[in-house]
């Protein structure tokens, strides 16, 4: 592994680790002003840019301290010189929701740019499968 994908593996993890604390300043850590995002609930559209980002969360965090997981179970990351991405498969969701379908995987696909001196996340897809 690269020392990129390594820094980037690492910057993953900790995203999804402030997810699941309800961290809002941690979500948006290392992510452009720019940022397009895709998200499961609407807009159907996706949000543009790191304000209309930050709206997305609170309520996701509401459901979430019903006692939601947030966790990587898999993560790829390939990193060119000034350009990666990276896919992962999270668990996401209520007791109620994985004793249901334990299969369920929340998909995640990012895309970064080195950016100030650093990795930055400019697109995020999150999406899970129709059932």
């Amino acid at each position: 592994m690269s020392d990129d994908e390594s820094t980037i593996r690492d910057l993953v993890l900790r995203w999804a680790a402030a997810v699941h604390a309800g961290d809002l300043d941690g979500v948006l850590a290392d992510h452009t002003e720019d940022l397009v995002a895709f998200d499961v609930p609407p807009p159907d559209d996706g949000v543009r840019g790191l304000d209309a980002y930050r709206g997305i969360w609170p309520p996701f965090f509401q459901w979430q301290r019903s006692g939601a997981v947030f966790e990587v179970v898999e993560l790829s990351v390939t990193a060119g010189v000034d350009v990666a991405w990276a896919y992962a498969l999270l668990r996401c969701g209520t007791a109620a929701d994985l004793a249901a379908h334990p299969s369920n995987r929340l998909r995640l696909t990012l895309g970064l740019c080195r950016e100030g001196g650093g990795w930055r996340v400019a697109h995020e897809h999150h999406s899970f499968p129709l059932r």
